[in-house]
């Protein structure tokens, strides 16, 4: 699979990318299901297929646009909600761990030489290092146990992400061909 190789980072063609990421991120995130305490967001499920379509570094800068965004009030969070206050908030440690998730994810998918299982690989363990962040900060904020958090955070949403990885998967390295094919890639 070929990476979109602009001259330039901040090439129109590169930021047009990751606009309409970052949008996709803004329209789909806030659009959760609440089961608890954290929602089920579909931000994820953006950044895996993002992955696939624009690369690491142009994921990375997507996701980084779609929490400024959210930090400067625009209601992009679960439930549309926004502000700084959500982001130092009990679930804000997802919300940066969505970072992480799309570096790791990434330098998977662009080891994989195309392989489904590094890629599943690298996006189960991006989403993990993710889980764990946003655990962690959980914990900090509520002052809580270590299990009670997994009960809470985590395990609700192990199989509802392995589904969107898996879509994503299924999906993303076929638009990433069709823009390859139409020229649009670059």
């Amino acid at each position: 699979m070929s990476e979109i190789k602009p001259k330039s980072l901040f090439s129109v063609r590169t930021m047009s990318f990751c606009a309409v990421s970052s949008a996709v991120m803004c329209i789909l995130g806030p659009m959760s299901i609440p089961i608890g305490t954290v929602p089920v967001s579909f931000t994820n499920l953006v950044i895996y297929a993002s992955l696939f379509v624009i690369g690491k570094k142009r994921t990375v800068l997507s996701v980084a646009v779609y929490l400024l965004l959210g930090i400067f009030g625009l209601p992009v969070f679960s439930g549309y909600s926004g502000g700084f206050g959500k982001l130092m908030g009990p679930t804000g440690g997802y919300l940066i761990g969505f970072v992480l998730l799309a570096f790791i994810g990434g330098v998977f998918i662009e080891k994989s030489n195309g392989s489904s299982i590094i890629s599943f690989a690298g996006l189960v363990l991006g989403t993990a290092v993710s889980y764990f962040f946003g655990t962690a900060w959980f914990v900090f904020l509520m002052n809580c146990t270590w299990s009670y958090a997994f009960a809470v955070c985590v395990l609700p949403f192990i199989a509802v992400d392995i589904v969107k990885i898996i879509l994503a998967l299924s999906v993303g390295p076929k638009i990433r061909r069709r823009l390859d094919n139409s020229g649009a890639a670059g």
